[in-house]
């Protein structure tokens, strides 16, 4: 009887231990894979400053719907040459402040140089870090990112970092190509799932940027 017993108890902890393995890869997370991404510009700045291309991306219009008018402070993230910079500095004036953001050391250099070239007092910039813009808190009332979206790697990290230096109202402003992440664009799709998951809303999307039915406009705000 005894013996019995004793077979039993072994059978029961031989069924424990080969069932044990089974619960564990039952219950193990899966794993997600980040979205791909462009490696970020590194080449020549003056690139971004062709002719016209004021015009085809309608540069004012952008300007206005992200409500920048003097005295207003003015984020440009992914500043690359300025060349947006510039053209904000002039919008908000000396009452204004346009912060050049880029995690690019020579970026902010060559800002520096281009702004005392143009006599430009109002420009502020900033050695960003990948997720995180670094700008002062309660501080912004505009942001734009042109054509830098789709070189994040942590888009939801850096949009919710830079939630805390918005200032209330603050408009966001993307400018990017529909793409594959890789390819210099990433989808609006994408941008909108992101946003929403960092505290976004979408205010309004615009398609007039280029006209070649590729470039998209979305401006976001904080979510109420």
């Amino acid at each position: 009887m005894r013996k019995r017993r004793l077979l039993l108890v072994l059978l029961s902890w031989g069924l424990l231990l080969w069932q044990g393995p089974q619960f564990s890869h039952v219950t193990a997370a899966p794993q997600t894979e980040a979205r791909k991404t462009s490696t970020p510009y590194t080449g020549d700045l003056s690139i971004f400053d062709s002719p016209g291309r004021d015009e085809r991306l309608q540069v004012n219009r952008v300007m206005d719907l992200l409500g920048i008018v003097p005295g207003k402070n003015v984020a440009d993230i992914g500043a690359g040459s300025g060349w947006f910079t510039v053209r904000a500095a002039r919008r908000v004036g000396d009452s204004g402040t346009v912060y050049a953001v880029d995690i690019n050391p020579e970026v902010r250099r060559y800002i520096d140089q281009r702004s005392e070239k143009e006599q430009l007092h109002n420009v502020k910039t900033i050695l960003s870090r990948p997720d995180n813009p670094l700008l002062p808190p309660d501080s912004v009332d505009a942001v734009l990112l042109l054509k830098t979206y789709h070189e994040v790697a942590s888009p939801v990290t850096l949009l919710k970092n830079l939630r805390q230096s918005l200032r209330p109202g603050a408009k966001v402003g993307i400018i990017d190509r529909n793409g594959n992440g890789e390819n210099h664009g990433v989808s609006r799709e994408i941008v909108l799932k992101e946003a929403q998951e960092a505290g976004f809303e979408l205010s309004g999307q615009y398609d007039f940027v280029k006209g070649d039915q590729m470039d998209y406009f979305l401006v976001l705000v904080v979510k109420p």
